[in-house]
């Protein structure tokens, strides 16, 4: 597995400030549906019910199964990029410190406000660090691998995988709900949305990145 973007051009440093930020967020997000206690997105299923199984903090255990999941890249031949390994870290870093100084939503008013903020910052996560272009997340990237290698559809793939991934989350306890339903249903609209807006195009001077499947195909939703 070789770490193989490029990183040249013009615009780097907006590309990498989009990067880091959207990554930041998208573990503050992450935070905010856990303090909203409605129900959190499918990999957060996961991720909540293997930090109860373990003790271990979520931030934790985002980071150590966005590394086997990498690894799951090697048979299939998938590539990461320099946005492919800072994913595995400062998601969980960012996570961590969030719920470090976030409380839980006491009061139903304010956990709902909690899911809405944590859904809408999750959909202008996604667009910032994936329209700049430095790579998918680890599991994004073993979705569209296995698109790739299966010739099934992205949808398909996905629907797949993320069901597995909350069953198993909620058998280990994981929380499902409202905010489970909301998010499947939202996220992609504001994805596609934010992607638009944060988009940095490829420039003939060298802004290229490593591939791995195209931003619109790593935020379809089901």
């Amino acid at each position: 597995m070789s770490l193989a973007p490029v990183l040249r051009g013009r615009r780097l440093p907006r590309r990498l400030v989009q990067l880091y930020a959207g990554l930041t967020l998208y573990g503050v997000s992450a935070a905010l549906l856990v303090r909203g206690g409605l129900g959190l997105e499918p990999w957060g299923v996961l991720h909540q019910g293997l930090s109860e199984l373990t003790g271990l903090t979520m931030g934790v255990v985002s980071i150590i199964v966005g590394a086997v999941v990498l690894l799951l890249w090697i048979p299939i031949r998938q590539r990461p990029g320099v946005g492919t390994v800072s994913n595995v870290f400062v998601v969980g870093v960012a996570m961590d410190a969030a719920l470090a100084l976030v409380p839980d939503g006491r009061h139903l008013a304010v956990r709902i406000a909690l899911l809405v903020a944590g859904i809408v910052l999750n959909g202008v996560a996604t667009g910032l660090y994936i329209a700049a272009r430095f790579g998918p997340g680890p599991r994004d990237g073993l979705m569209t691998g296995l698109h790739r290698l299966t010739g099934r559809s992205v949808r398909l793939v996905r629907t797949g995988i993320e069901v597995a991934v909350v069953a198993t989350g909620f058998a280990l306890g994981g929380s499902v709900g409202i905010g489970t339903v909301a998010y499947a249903l939202a996220i992609g609209p504001l994805a596609q949305l934010f992607l638009r807006v944060f988009d940095v195009p490829p420039t003939p001077d060298g802004d290229t990145v490593v591939a791995g499947g195209s931003p619109e195909q790593a935020i379809l939703r089901p």
